[in-house]
């Protein structure tokens, strides 16, 4: 940030990238088709927004989370966004009380107590019933929190690296032997969100799919490299809300069109739920619950 005045901040592209969860990728994307945000540049030519602007991507990045689609909502004015973000925070499902817990132990930064009752869920419910009921829904609550600037960017990382440990150490205790279908899970460049990965890579090893996650943004020629070396029956990818669908359905094409005859392709998250109609040979999975479901159609279509 270049300014002290709050009115007058302007921030670089990583900050921009750091306070809106929108990648460097996303937000040149967006200046090209849509004309927003618009930088201005410093002394050296390097991209600098201007606080407003800033203010408008996150407010945008909450709205996209909630599966509206971006060339609709940089039609809009600010106060016809403002109008519809307020329109979707009342909307919002009511909390549990253990959400309630979970958001008051990351607001007061206990960090070990957070991870403590994570965990403790997570024991008690079972990993099924973590993930969908009280994981996903708490990503979306903390998502929105940090979007409406109730909490601030280190108390979403926060958050994040906490669930993100639990979640590993949950998978990693599954037990069942791992069999078909041989699963690989990543995300695209520029998709650094790994929480819908990890959430995925849960319930497809809860149906003792063979797992293997190579992490976030892989190109698409190490997705298929990885493929083939691992013999993969399926490629499964996470696209946040935030992935420009163009670029995303062109990837999708491009992979579909590398990757074995034989290995499946599977695209979920909010990203993929927003293509009209995914590319030839993509299938979309609109859910957690959606994994387990295509698991079992996999299995189906093999034994016959």
């Amino acid at each position: 940030m270049e300014d002290t005045d709050s009115s007058k901040q302007s921030f670089s592209i990583s900050a921009v990238e750091q306070e809106t969860g929108l990648s460097k990728d996303t937000l040149r994307v967006w200046e090209r088709r849509y004309g927003f945000p618009c930088p201005e540049r410093n002394a050296i030519g390097e991209r600098t927004y201007p606080q407003a602007q800033v203010e408008r991507l996150r407010l945008i990045r909450r709205l996209l989370d909630r599966g509206l689609r971006p060339g609709k909502l940089f039609a809009m004015a600010d106060a016809e966004l403002e109008a519809l973000g307020a329109g979707a925070g009342e909307a919002a499902a009511p909390r549990t009380p253990t959400q309630d817990l979970l958001l008051y132990l990351l607001k007061i930064h206990d960090a070990a107590a957070l991870r403590r009752e994570l965990s403790q869920s997570v024991m008690r419910d079972g990993v099924q019933r973590f993930v969908a009921g009280t994981a996903a829904p708490l990503v979306d609550m903390v998502g929105s929190a940090w979007a409406r600037g109730e909490i601030q960017v280190f108390e979403e990382h926060l958050f994040t690296e906490q669930l993100q440990s639990v979640l590993r150490q949950a998978i990693s205790q599954l037990g069942a032997p791992p069999g078909p279908p041989r699963v690989l899970l990543t995300t695209l460049p520029g998709e650094q969100h790994a929480l819908g990965l990890l959430m995925a890579e849960a319930m497809a090893g809860l149906e003792g799919a063979a797992c293997l996650s190579l992490g976030t943004q892989t190109p698409v020629h190490e997705i298929v490299a990885a493929a083939r070396a691992n013999r993969a029956d399926v490629v499964a990818l996470s696209a946040s809300a935030s992935a420009p669908q163009a670029a995303l359905r062109e990837s999708l094409a491009v992979l579909r069109a590398q990757l074995p005859e034989g290995t499946a392709l599977w695209c979920g998250g909010a990203g993929a739920g927003a293509l009209k109609r995914p590319p030839a040979g993509v299938r979309r999975i609109d859910s957690l619950a959606g994994v387990g479901e295509e698991i079992a159609a996999w299995r189906a279509q093999r034994n016959h």
